[in-house]
């Protein structure tokens, strides 16, 4: 049976036009049934101008409100019961679909999701994790990149357990490498926060190398980096600024110096599979970790590519009990730690009466 992904059709900066293109390409070249969530009248009428979708499985789902990027999240979510993002996300927990896709307002979809699926058992905070190429031609993952501004140690020690399940069980690493997005490599580096997450995640039965600081996020050293939302947003936006900047300046460069034919063939191709290890659209959105089913967002201006992307990772993440592993996780290391607290506290009184 396919995987059945709802996609918010009126989400991106252009819908519906990537979402639709993306779609058709999503189903033309994988196994997944796509449901487009929005205005039924819209949808149906920017299909019909595609002819190649006619016989994909792709359906429409009727929903009357959109959620713009200028909403409000809070505002918007409790207002716009009928919004594409509310309907996409009902179909998920209903289990009418496998996963949802959006690329529309963060904010306002992550309080969405979090309203209509939950969080899983143990999770505090759900973190978004986006993924990139690395240096030595793997991918690395870093988390939290904007679900969570401010974040306490204990949410950090969860993001660990969620990233390191979710690259294990999706790219097939046994042990992935963890490490702590700080300021030098020491562990007394850093901030009060990194320090005090420091000694939690050294404490977890995972495979945690220690602090990394910004240069390792691209040199294959480490799988999963964990930081707060606030830094691991600004560090991927900067990334994507610099990956840019690499692209168009390398780009003007071959422009500038190429003469021959074949030097320019070459070089031609040498370019484009540069820029597609750097294209974000290839590595899909990023799976919001921690909620009672898949939610993935993208980028607000994805093109079709990002889309289709999307569709696939999404529905490849829906194919692994990526949630199940995190709850059974992180209710093992809460047990464990009462359980290690309780024998403390016994031995205390023990030492106590003693005396």
């Amino acid at each position: 049976m396919p995987s059945v992904i709802a996609l918010d059709a009126m989400g991106s900066d252009r819908r519906p036009k990537p979402e639709i293109e993306g779609a058709i390409q999503a189903a033309r070249h994988y196994d997944v049934h796509v449901l487009l969530v929005g205005p039924e009248s819209a949808l149906l009428a920017e299909l019909a101008r595609y002819p190649s979708a006619a016989g994909l499985p792709i359906n429409v789902v009727h929903a009357s409100e959109v959620i713009g990027m200028e909403d409000k999240a809070v505002q918007a979510v409790r207002a716009k019961r009928d919004s594409s993002m509310r309907v996409g996300l009902r179909l998920v927990r209903d289990g009418r679909a496998s996963g949802f896709i959006t690329a529309g307002n963060t904010g306002a979809a992550m309080a969405t999701a979090k309203m209509v699926l939950g969080a899983i058992p143990g999770v505090d905070r759900p973190a978004l994790a986006a993924v990139f190429p690395t240096a030595i031609g793997t991918v690395a993952s870093l988390l939290d990149v904007g679900a969570n501004v401010d974040s306490k140690p204990h949410n950090l020690e969860q993001f660990a357990v969620m990233g390191e399940i979710y690259f294990r069980m999706l790219f097939g690493t046994k042990r992935p490498r963890v490490g702590l997005l700080s300021i030098g490599e020491e562990e007394t580096k850093g901030n009060e926060l990194t320090r005090e997450a420091f000694q939690l995640l050294q404490k977890l039965p995972l495979n945690f190398v220690g602090n990394v600081e910004g240069r390792d996020l691209y040199n294959g050293k480490v799988d999963v980096i964990v930081a707060d939302g606030f830094v691991g947003n600004v560090a991927l936006k900067i990334s994507e600024g610099v990956a840019n900047l690499v692209r168009s300046t390398l780009k003007e460069s071959l422009k500038a110096t190429i003469t021959r034919q074949v030097g320019a063939l070459l070089s031609r191709s040498a370019f484009a599979d540069f820029k597609k290890r750097l294209d974000h659209t290839e590595y899909g959105g990023a799976p919001l970790l921690g909620v009672k089913g898949v939610c993935f967002i993208t980028h607000g201006s994805s093109n079709a590519n990002a889309i289709k992307n999307a569709i696939r990772v999404a529905a490849e993440f829906a194919e692994h009990p990526i949630n199940a592993e995190i709850e059974r996780t992180l209710i093992g290391i809460r047990a464990s730690r009462a359980a290690r607290s309780g024998i403390a506290d016994v031995a205390s009184n023990v030492s106590t009466t003693i005396a």
